[in-house]
């Protein structure tokens, strides 16, 4: 990678900064001490697009190379991001070890992995997971496993050391830092009027219809038709929805798109009234300033890692039990009726190696299920043919000292900018926000851009080089923090072409026709001796299918309940 040399804006006065480690950093960066332009390093880092490029041409070839070996196991997963993780997780509770997981990447974890920059600790993808309710018993159990959730005094409680630390999240708008992310500072009444306003409709379409995180706990038997309330909200766009409603305030609008582009990928134009509705009905609901609730919220996990550090605790056994194969790209999935088989490209060695077993979890992106698997069920190819992906970015910058701020509100974990000049812009978190440690040190500032709404995003993505991201990233983030180009030593930035499918209008009806679902006509009984139930997952007789687009959104409690079912559903 060539690196690429900047040239420092002006200075301009600085201001005291909100924390006193910040001050002191500062002091080296006063007008007649700029530091010289310093050459930035960086490169392309975590989703190896070409190795997933090559699997695509070999399979539009149609003809793919013999196996070099047959190796066999009791279940196959294809597919090692949250989903294939969990089912993996699943298995081992049911007393299944037998199986392998089989990875495209050199690590497992999907869109909710973490790496290194400078040798700090950073997310590649995910960043948080919110205190999951009761609805995710399943994740709520993972946690627990993970000595994160503990019961103590008869209530369930969360260790501090991984909840988010205070201040959590700040919003540059009009020129200075205001606590939280939704605008109120300097806001007229008819803005004011307008989130009263729409927290009463959310609050009104909560009570209407179910709305549950996973979203398959509110269609738990599979065989329910939606509701009338959700069927409505499915049929149009949120955009036309809060025209529909009167909701028409620019700062409201600005919001509920930013909330929409972080979880779905896409903005209120594209994604449905179900999905808006959706982000705040299922969690914490949405509170107006001054709401008497609007103190009682969901607590939020968070690493330096990210997710990453959920997915890394995910595999660390299956590493260790020998049944993770990373680099193994599969080609082809291939159902009988006596049993599955799998073929895989090892990258390593750059052999095919075919897996048999009696069955196969496809913890793929249904785009990738539909290619892989032979002469694979209509509900497959069609629910493919119905999802669209956003492209996403993260570039992670490395700074060698904090940054200088503008007034306001102090530094938050999440950081976000007010009508960001990026398109797709969703401002940045810390890396370093979670340390106890005071002093100042170098930090990773973790910046996100979602794609789904960038004309040619995906395109882009592949074409554009690295630097021209690692531009855009500084240069959006040069009016809050005027001397970042001083202070940012390398920029690694992460693509990831096809990082979650976006919830459309429709989508909502389509994957819940009850005819694709299967569940066992028994609980499953797991090593424990405990029996329990598996909601209804998109199956055929050998193949049981896991992954979050199969929920028309990617969070952690949509894919992780996904594979955890899929995975029991497999085990016997």
């Amino acid at each position: 990678m060539s690196p690429v040399p900047l040239s420092s804006p002006p200075s301009p006065r600085r201001r005291q900064l909100l924390q006193a480690g910040a001050l002191l950093a500062a002091g080296a960066a006063l007008p007649g001490c700029e530091k010289a332009p310093r050459t930035l390093e960086g490169g392309f880092a975590g989703i190896d697009m070409e190795r997933g490029h090559a699997l695509r041409e070999m399979l539009q070839k149609g003809t793919l190379p013999e196996p070099a070996v047959v190796r066999r196991a009791q279940v196959i997963i294809a597919g090692g991001g949250v989903a294939g993780l969990a089912a993996a997780r699943a298995l081992r509770l049911a007393g299944v070890e037998d199986f392998a997981l089989l990875e495209l990447e050199d690590q497992a974890g999907g869109n909710s992995r973490g790496g290194m920059v400078g040798g700090i600790a950073c997310p590649m993808g995910a960043h948080y997971l919110p205190v999951p309710g009761d609805d995710a018993s399943e994740v709520q159990d993972l946690l627990e496993e993970l000595g994160l959730r503990q019961r103590v005094a008869g209530r369930w409680r969360y260790d501090e050391r991984h909840l988010c630390h205070s201040p959590q999240e700040r919003l540059y708008f009009q020129g200075e830092w205001q606590e939280g992310l939704l605008p109120v500072q300097g806001v007229g009444e008819a803005t004011l009027a307008q989130y009263r306003r729409f927290s009463e409709r959310v609050d009104a379409l909560s009570k209407a219809a179910r709305f549950t995180m996973p979203m398959s706990k509110a269609f738990a038997d599979g065989k329910r038709p939606l509701s009338p309330t959700h069927q409505a909200l499915d049929a149009l766009s949120f955009a036309a929805w809060l025209t529909q409603e009167g909701l028409d305030d620019a700062h409201l609008r600005w919001y509920l798109d930013y909330c929409c582009r972080d979880d779905y990928g896409a903005g209120t134009e594209r994604v449905s009234a179900w999905a808006g509705i959706h982000y705040f009905a299922s969690r914490h609901g949405f509170h107006a300033p001054g709401d008497t609730g609007s103190d009682d919220r969901e607590g939020v996990l968070t690493w330096p890692e990210g997710n990453g550090w959920l997915t890394q605790r995910l595999a660390v056994p299956l590493r260790e039990g020998g049944q993770l194969a990373t680099g193994s790209s599969v080609l082809r999935i291939t159902e009988g009726r006596h049993g599955v088989e799998v073929d895989a490209l090892n990258h390593a060695s750059g052999n095919v190696e075919r897996w048999q077993a009696p069955r196969c979890v496809v913890a793929l992106p249904v785009f990738l299920a539909a290619r892989v698997v032979r002469n694979p069920p209509a509900f497959v190819t069609e629910t493919a043919k119905r999802l669209s992906w956003a492209p996403w970015l993260v570039a992670n910058i490395h700074i060698d000292a904090p940054l200088t701020d503008r007034a306001g509100a102090a530094p938050a974990w999440d950081n976000v900018l007010y009508a960001d000049a990026n398109p797709g812009g969703l401002g940045y978190v810390d890396a370093g926000h979670q340390r106890l440690d005071p002093r100042p040190a170098p930090t990773v500032l973790t910046y996100y851009q979602a794609l789904g709404d960038v004309p040619d995003g995906r395109q882009q993505l592949a074409t554009q080089p690295w630097s021209h991201w690692a531009q855009a990233a500084l240069q959006a983030l040069t009016g809050p923090h005027p001397d970042l180009a001083q202070r940012a030593t390398r920029i690694d930035i992460t693509r990831y072409g096809h990082a979650m499918s976006i919830p459309t209008p429709g989508l909502l009806g389509w994957l819940h026709q009850p005819d694709r679902y299967k569940a066992p006509g028994r609980r499953v009984r797991l090593a424990s001796g405990e029996r329990v139930a598996v909601l209804p997952t998109p199956a055929t007789a050998r193949l049981a299918f896991a992954h979050s687009d199969w929920s028309g959104y990617s969070v952690f409690e949509e894919a992780f309940t996904r594979g955890h079912m899929a995975g029991l559903l497999a085990s016997g």
